[in-house]
């Protein structure tokens, strides 16, 4: 039996995490492992925009059995003014429980924020945790995945019951983003691979792997 392991997602903004990779921490936890997810920001600190965009990330980890969701106070879309404090809350996420796993942003995006949590949570990760993991955003640019995630209809369920849980971010279509986990990575995937794929099998997520530090079976 394989051991429960520490698994650590960082992100800028509350949603990234579900919209990334909703599937994948479902599986996380339906396997056991305890995943954390921490994000740098959730709009302007003391407003009731923070407040809401809060309850919102804490209503979607019930959905998908996140055990522990944290946040930062840094201003949303000021991340390029304050690399010291994301730097700072980051060794301060990761002391909580030395992370096994760690998913971010992949560090090449248009969206500034994201590009500054990728770069600074991989700065972070390759000293304190043994995998590290990037994941495309919306926005992520010259991503060359290297590792898919393969779902099912039950996962991608839980994936859009958690999207749904952000009301107010209007910009989420369901449809579009179910069918891009449908159907994006085939443009990655020969088809003649695709069709050896089991029955049930639903969708992706897509990562690229930095990092994986395996150890010898020892019995």
């Amino acid at each position: 039996m394989t051991a429960s392991r520490s698994v650590l997602v960082v992100v800028a903004h509350p949603d990234d995490a579900e919209l990334a990779m909703g599937m994948r921490i479902r599986d996380h936890v339906l396997a056991g492992d305890r995943v954390r997810v921490h994000c740098l920001t959730a709009g302007r600190p003391g407003t009731a925009e923070a407040t809401r965009r809060r309850d919102e990330c804490l209503a979607a980890a019930k959905v998908l059995g996140i055990g522990g969701y944290t946040f930062s106070q840094i201003p949303d879309t000021r991340l390029t003014d304050h690399r010291g404090a994301v730097n700072a809350a980051l060794f301060d996420t990761f002391a909580i429980e030395r992370p096994d796993v760690v998913y971010t942003h992949h560090p090449d995006d248009q969206h500034l924020d994201h590009a500054v949590t990728g770069e600074e949570a991989t700065t972070v990760a390759m000293r304190e945790a043994a995998d590290l993991i990037h994941f495309r955003s919306p926005y992520s640019r010259h991503f060359e995945p290297n590792l898919y995630f393969v779902g099912t209809p039950e996962l991608l369920a839980a994936k859009q019951e958690a999207l749904a849980c952000f009301s107010s971010q209007e910009q989420l279509d369901m449809k579009v983003f179910s069918g891009l986990t449908e159907l994006a990575y085939r443009q990655h995937v020969h088809h003649r691979v695709v069709e050896r794929f089991p029955d049930g099998a639903h969708g992706a997520e897509m990562f690229r792997t930095v990092r994986q530090i395996l150890h010898a079976f020892r019995p």
